[in-house]
């Protein structure tokens, strides 16, 4: 009985043996899991010249240099509208007639000015008289002049009143024309005939005319691309309408500020436009060309992003990987360029990273 005790003893302690021995193994396996290598591709990364264009989206807009919104000038119903959206317009053509009551008020205020610019007139050759027999004493004289200049001043205004209105002093009709102050093309017709225009409360006025000859195509730029565009760099200017077709041009401004909510500043290019092809509103591509660089390029699959980080895989000196921050650039089809945080030379995870990254949690 002894003898079998002692066995069973033994076989214990060698059974308790072997299972700490295998829990070791386990454990040393488990640790060598942390980071796998079977799907672990480390290359050596080395920088090349890359060269590519920005590409912004941009739209057609009007110089507002060479648009005019046309208003009534003064308050009447609207005659004979001549317009229509499209229409190409001469400077001082009518485009409309307006009947107004405020073209009797205003020849109504140069008869008045006029029947008193005629009395002061008498009255100072009277004073000249009186002045010269020693009538009138040299202050009142001067009172009369006074006067009299005060109704010539009042006449001449009330005459310029009837002309800015687009009539003469000396007729009798109150049908006013509306002229076109410019050159160009009719955007926009906001009202129609027969009705009412108040000169002093318009909001939109009777129609808008701009010269298309020249035109901007505006786009945005972000801080991230800010560097690579300069003040009078050529730029292609690409429209779906016109495929295959490159209008180049150059870049007219940069904005001063970043816009707030797009983080991003105004470019504009100058077009010319003769033949009105490019429209307002069209959209365009803007292709700026960039200057060849020397980058050090990796597969796009080496790069990981961690929040707000960019990230890189690169072995360490004890065989494990380690994380390290990148700036990337530019794609270029499966490859990215790295701005900074890599060197010529330097040997990166470039298959598998993705095993690398640590579960959300540990």
């Amino acid at each position: 009985m002894t003898q079998l005790r002692l066995l069973f003893v033994y076989v214990s302690l060698g059974c308790g043996v072997l299972l700490g021995v295998s829990g070791c193994r386990h454990a040393a396996e488990g640790e060598q899991q942390q980071q796998p290598t079977a799907n672990i591709k480390v290359e050596a990364v080395h920088a090349v010249n890359v060269s590519d264009a920005l590409e912004v989206s941009g739209r057609v807009e009007v110089d507002p240099a060479h648009q005019v919104h046309i208003y009534s000038p003064l308050s009447g119903r609207l005659l004979d509208l001549r317009l229509t959206p499209g229409q190409e317009v001469r400077k001082g053509q009518t485009i409309a007639m307006l009947q107004s009551g405020d073209v009797a008020q205003a020849r109504a205020d140069f008869e008045k000015a006029r029947i008193e610019t005629a009395r002061s007139d008498r009255a100072l050759d009277r004073g000249k008289l009186l002045l010269a027999h020693e009538v009138l004493s040299q202050a009142d004289f001067q009172d009369l002049k006074a006067a009299d200049d005060s109704a010539h001043a009042e006449q001449e205004r009330t005459r310029q009143r009837i002309r800015e209105l687009g009539f003469s002093e000396n007729g009798t009709t109150d049908v006013a024309p509306i002229v076109s102050p410019i050159t160009g093309t009719v955007l926009d017709v906001n009202t129609g005939t027969g009705e009412l225009q108040r000169s002093l409360d318009n909001s939109t006025g009777v129609a808008t005319v701009a010269n298309l000859d020249t035109v901007w195509v505006t786009g945005d730029i972000f801080e991230r691309d800010l560097a690579a565009v300069k003040l009078h760099q050529e730029v292609i200017v690409r429209f779906a309408a016109y495929p295959g077709e490159d209008i180049r041009g150059t870049v007219a401004m940069i904005g001063d500020s970043l816009d707030p909510n797009t983080h991003a500043v105004k470019l504009r290019v100058v077009l010319n436009n003769p033949q009105h092809r490019f429209k307002p509103g069209m959209f365009a591509t803007l292709r700026i060309d960039r200057p060849q660089e020397l980058r050090v390029v990796v597969p796009t699959g080496a790069v990981l992003h961690n929040g707000s980080a960019t990230e890189v895989y690169v072995p360490a000196s004890d065989g494990r990987y380690v994380e390290k921050q990148v700036t990337t650039g530019a794609e270029h089809g499966n490859t990215v360029e790295i701005v900074s945080g890599l060197s010529d030379g330097d040997r990166v995870v470039t298959h598998g990273a993705a095993f690398l990254r640590q579960p959300t949690g540990e």
